[in-house]
């Protein structure tokens, strides 16, 4: 593979991943290649994509490019995504959905510190069921997206407000921690700092 075909690909996955528009100056400022030469390899992935009628293909909104699906396979597309919206929770999914309620407004950082493994996965069912939304972002580095329950949460689960949520079981490990004069929080200082900083924002938010 040459260079112009490693920057293509690596465009390609980079417009992959982001998902939403991405600003062609920022495609050239992690490439470390000008706007010129990213702006061409751009028109020639479009064209590739035109070319061979593929599913995807590349929209310019302003100056921001994103990848997305021909609007002739919608229905398609459509259709999966309902299937994949209507499948069962998974238990991690449920975890994740129950570590949200609870805490309020969370992380997804703080997510898996909590469970110990990337939840990317049971985050992104969730806010496709529409059980979790972003509630904004945390001003910390990184500006990390903030999760919190929605309207449908509470109807799914019959409660009229989080505040209906049954009592969490007090385990015995809980239980020798709340006891133990040394050791007054069940988290460490940065995770500290992230629910001081959400709720922060949410009263902030709340105040508008």
């Amino acid at each position: 593979m040459n260079k112009t075909d490693d920057y293509i690909s690596k465009l390609e996955a980079m417009l992959f991943a982001a998902g939403d528009p991405v600003e062609g100056t920022k495609l050239a400022e992690v490439l470390e290649i000008d706007l010129e030469t990213v702006t061409k390899m751009l028109g020639y992935l479009a064209a590739m994509y035109d070319e061979r009628d593929s599913g995807l293909m590349i929209i310019k909104i302003d100056n921001k490019y994103q990848l997305c699906t021909r609007e002739k396979y919608s229905e398609e597309v459509r259709k999966l995504l309902e299937i994949k919206k209507n499948t069962p929770l998974s238990n991690a999914a449920f975890e994740v959905l129950a570590i949200v309620a609870y805490n309020k407004t969370v992380t997804r950082a703080f997510i898996e510190q909590v469970r110990g493994v990337d939840c990317s996965g049971p985050v992104s069912s969730l806010v496709q069921k529409g059980l979790i939304e972003e509630k904004g972002r945390l001003d910390l580095p990184g500006r990390p997206l903030i999760y919190g329950t929605t309207d449908r949460f509470l109807r799914c689960f019959s409660l009229n407000s989080l505040e209906d949520l049954p009592d969490l079981p007090r385990t015995e490990e809980i239980e020798k921690i709340s006891k133990d004069s040394s050791q007054t929080s069940l988290f460490d200082n940065q995770q500290e700092e992230e629910r001081e900083k959400i709720l922060q924002t949410t009263d902030d938010r709340e105040g508008d």
